[in-house]
């Protein structure tokens, strides 16, 4: 099965992998900013995510397996490739076991390391959407602002809502094993493995995803990275202060 993606513009491919939770469509408007330089940018939506098929394997080998089958089928070679979050240890994953495929990678407020499960009330918050009862966006907000305070998270959630048929919400992700299978996504990559080529680790100066520790870990996994904090931002760095995250990219990618 092939993951579901939105193609943008023409030139060097240029694929994003957005984080647990997100979709392709995270990435829109950077997507198109990129394509307008002269990238066909590849929004790709990971399984059990977005448009993507449903499976019940879940896992960053198995992500990574996809992204491979997915360049093959479109015949991509000499690859930018930038994940966020879980879309970051996949991007690291593959391009440690594909190196020949990736010209750089770009890593968005992740490390290698083992995260402990951090998101048990956002998920139970979308296990309480009952969608026999909620028949609008605001409706579901009002349920999910008992497990989720913040406003921007909750918007960032919503946005996998989307009608089933006529009357009828659901959500594109695959709840159940993303619920069942959550640990998976704090899982370290192995320390063996190593990408040798330019890389840049993009971190969200109020995040703390990316630590002094973790400088250690990245650079000796990953030894022609550069680390660069991204100001006024969280771990959603790219929608918290997309300017300075577009210019850093397009930066190092130029």
């Amino acid at each position: 099965m092939l993951l579901h993606s939105n193609i943008l513009g023409e030139g060097k491919p240029f694929v994003i992998l957005h984080g647990f939770l997100g979709m392709s469509d995270n990435w829109k408007t950077l997507g198109n900013q990129f394509s307008e330089k002269g990238f066909q940018v590849h929004l790709v939506d990971q399984r059990n995510h977005g448009r993507s098929f449903h499976d019940d394997a879940f896992n960053y080998e198995v992500l990574a397996q996809d992204l491979k089958q997915y360049c093959d089928e479109y015949e991509l070679e000499d690859v930018i490739l930038l994940g966020h979050s879980m879309g970051g240890k996949t991007a690291m994953l593959f391009a440690a076991e594909y190196p020949e495929l990736v010209s750089k990678l770009i890593v968005a407020d992740i490390s290698p390391r083992f995260y402990p499960v951090h998101h048990d009330a956002i998920l139970d918050g979308l296990c309480a959407l009952d969608f026999s009862k909620i028949k609008g966006r605001g409706e579901a907000d009002k349920v999910l602002s008992s497990y989720v305070s913040d406003f921007g998270t909750r918007q960032f959630l919503l946005k996998n809502l989307y009608w089933v048929e006529k009357g009828q919400l659901g959500l594109r992700l695959n709840l159940e094993v993303l619920k069942r299978e959550v640990a998976e996504v704090g899982e370290s990559l192995p320390s063996y493995l190593k990408f040798d080529k330019a890389t840049l680790f993009l971190r969200g100066d109020r995040s703390e995803y990316i630590g002094l520790d973790d400088e250690t870990i990245i650079s000796n996994q990953f030894p022609k990275a550069g680390i660069v904090a991204i100001s006024n931002a969280g771990h959603w760095l790219h929608a918290e202060n997309p300017k300075d995250f577009f210019d850093a990219v397009i930066g190092f990618v130029s």
